[in-house]
């Protein structure tokens, strides 16, 4: 007697369905990876922004609980882009000297495709925030209550979209900090002190 023989099929998948299989999933990637670039950099700008508000909201807090002035530099000259540094004025020559004044935090450069400006009310470029033993912002080259604007912006981009990934710091002369985006508020703007 002579056994069955028995036809047994693999499973697997064919090269054309193999293929097909890559090339389907290579175009949904080339789709979806601009909108994930646009994604991520949205978020690191909310990040950057969030973290100079809480350098902000540390300077004025130390300011107020040592009774000195609490100040907010640019890591590098005027460029706010390099990062910043929150410090307490304790010698009281408004300059930080890592030596004798406290150092409270120390941010390091945001990415490449951000551009970070700061103004004062008065629309002129500042390099420096200060904030006084009761919590007022103060201009550094006097004892003047100063509100001022700080700005982080994509530079990748430009019109609509610019204003669409750009956020503001409005400082008001009360101390008071907050974050808002120009593209959606009326009344965030460069110009705004409150």
């Amino acid at each position: 007697m002579i056994a069955g023989r028995r036809s047994v099929r693999l499973g697997g998948f064919t090269l054309i369905e193999l293929l097909t299989t890559i090339v389907v999933a290579a175009i949904l990637l080339a789709v979806a990876a601009p909108s994930f670039v646009a994604f991520q950099r949205n978020s690191e700008l909310t990040s950057a922004a969030n973290s100079l508000l809480a350098a902000m909201n540390a300077a004025r807090g130390e300011a107020m609980k040592r009774g000195m002035n609490a100040m907010v530099i640019p890591a590098s000259g005027t460029d706010w882009s390099t990062g910043w540094t929150v410090f307490v004025d304790v010698n009281h020559n408004r300059e930080y000297n890592e030596a004798t004044d406290i150092t409270v935090l120390k941010q390091t450069a945001i990415p490449s495709y951000f551009t970070a400006t700061a103004q004062t009310s008065a629309g002129t470029a500042t390099s420096a925030v200060m904030f006084d033993a009761s919590g007022y912002s103060k201009a550094v080259g006097s004892a003047a209550f100063q509100s001022a604007t700080l700005s982080i912006a994509r530079n990748d981009l430009s019109g609509s979209q610019k204003s669409e990934q750009t956020r503001l710091l409005v400082i008001a002369v009360t101390g008071r900090v907050r974050v808002c985006k120009p593209a959606s508020d009326s009344t965030c703007a460069v110009t705004a002190t409150e």
